[in-house]
């Protein structure tokens, strides 16, 4: 298969994946079904060929929503990672755990029945940077990059880089 080659996993690095082709029909959906899978107000996804498709490392765990979809995620960390109808010829990729999901941008929005109705007012909504440059922020900063157990944003041979802290 020719074409782009994306990389993710989740956010501990126990599941990483390689997809190879075109992210096809990247959109965000805002079912309450898709809510509830990703703990948030929505999910963004978008489907690659299945022969592009390959775990690198790890196996996910599968939840069945529905007669008709299963659910990947990481058991470990619970990271949202996969939508798949198994009768399919394609799997979909929940975005954000791709190592750059700044590549791929929704061109639409599904479910819109159920997503929230004071998403209208988010431009409106005052902003501010993670590190608001107070010095408890400075202190919290320091913390988590001190003890940051995240998996970085590209493809380890081995990881975590120590054995598990905990």
């Amino acid at each position: 298969m020719i074409g782009r080659i994306f990389t993710g996993g989740c956010q501990c690095g126990a599941v990483r994946y390689r997809a190879e082709g075109t992210l096809g029909d990247p959109h965000i959906c805002h079912c309450r079904m898709c809510q509830k899978a990703a703990g948030n107000y929505f999910l963004p996804l978008a489907n690659i060929a299945r022969e592009g498709f390959r775990i690198t490392r790890g196996q996910p765990a599968w939840y069945r929503s529905s007669d008709l979809v299963r659910r990947g995620f990481c058991r470990d960390c619970g990271t949202p990672l996969f939508y798949d109808m198994p009768d399919a010829s394609f799997l979909n990729i929940a975005l954000g755990s791709l190592d750059d999901p700044d590549d791929v941008q929704p061109v639409y929005q599904s479910g819109v029945e159920s997503r929230m109705f004071w998403f209208s007012h988010l431009p409106q909504l005052p902003e501010k940077e993670t590190d608001d440059g107070s010095e408890a922020a400075a202190e919290r900063h320091l913390i988590v990059l001190e003890s940051n157990r995240q998996h970085p944003d590209y493809d380890t041979v081995h990881w975590p880089p120590e054995e598990d802290l905990s």
